[in-house]
């Protein structure tokens, strides 16, 4: 099943790779490849029109796991990166194909399940302890399983909890191969728990069925970073664009815009009080 999703992954982004060579934008236009958790947040349809309002500059949005987003970038076709995952970030700007890198703002992962709770997990603050009851029990829970930063992330999770989920017997594991929020929808439909990042959690639309569980552990810390796509390397990347759209993303108004996005008056994303590397 993981050979399976690699190569899966591994084709879309050669797709989304021609697919946007093909079509390269004006000086006016900006190409951003990001995480599925800021679209599926609603917050680009926030902030978007005001940079543009601003700049005169067109966004288009590609909307992928990190791991699609920094392959895609590799190859130059888009300008900007945003991701939730430190570690492949280290490694793409290792290599060179990244600079300019700012962690901009951050919120919070949260675990959900059934409001029924048979992991017996609901109210702790323990995010390891959590998953090892839910491996205990092969409660049902669904995994993005593609590489993405909250995959990343569930994945350390269950290092921390010395689990090996997919060696535990039963169906009770699932990957879904899905952005982040279809599989919080998934996890909804078949009463499993999830991990998902808050922001998605609350831009949900019918939660009835599940609440949060597992909130607080400082481990759940989720940061988002922004990188420009090296010119050094992709001499066609729109650098002017992918420049002003990240200072203006660090900015006062950035920040306020980031600030300003909620749900049910609650905050989604919390940005960062200045530019960070």
């Amino acid at each position: 099943m993981a050979r399976l999703a690699i190569l899966t992954i591994a084709a879309f982004a050669a797709a989304t790779t021609g697919a946007v060579a093909q079509d390269r934008p004006s000086e006016n236009t900006l190409v951003i490849a990001a995480t599925t958790s800021i679209e599926d947040s609603g917050l680009f349809d926030h902030m978007l029109p005001r940079f543009t309002a601003k700049t005169g500059i067109t966004v288009r949005v590609v909307s992928r796991a990190s791991s699609v987003a920094l392959m895609t970038a590799e190859r130059g076709t888009i300008d900007v990166v945003i991701v939730n995952d430190p570690e492949a970030l280290d490694r793409f700007n290792a290599a060179g194909d990244g600079e300019r890198r700012h962690r901009f703002m951050y919120n919070r992962f949260v675990i959900i399940g059934p409001e029924s709770d048979p992991a017996k997990i609901k109210g702790t603050s323990d995010a390891p302890a959590a998953m090892r009851e839910i491996a205990r029990t092969r409660s049902p829970f669904v995994s993005r399983g593609d590489n993405s930063g909250t995959h990343v992330a569930e994945q350390h999770l269950w290092q921390a909890a010395n689990v090996n989920p997919k060696a535990r017997s039963g169906s009770w594991y699932r990957e879904t191969g899905l952005g982040m929020g279809l599989t919080v929808q998934m996890a909804i439909r078949l009463k499993a728990y999830t991990l998902t990042d808050r922001a998605t959690w609350l831009k949900t639309t019918d939660r009835s069925a599940s609440a949060i569980m597992v909130d607080g552990d400082r481990r759940l810390f989720n940061p988002y970073e922004v990188v420009l796509v090296s010119a050094a390397k992709h001499p066609h990347v729109n650098t002017a664009a992918g420049t002003t759209f990240i200072n203006w993303l660090v900015s006062n108004e950035g920040r306020a815009a980031i600030e300003g996005h909620k749900v049910g008056g609650e905050q989604l994303f919390t940005p960062e009080p200045g530019p960070t590397h």
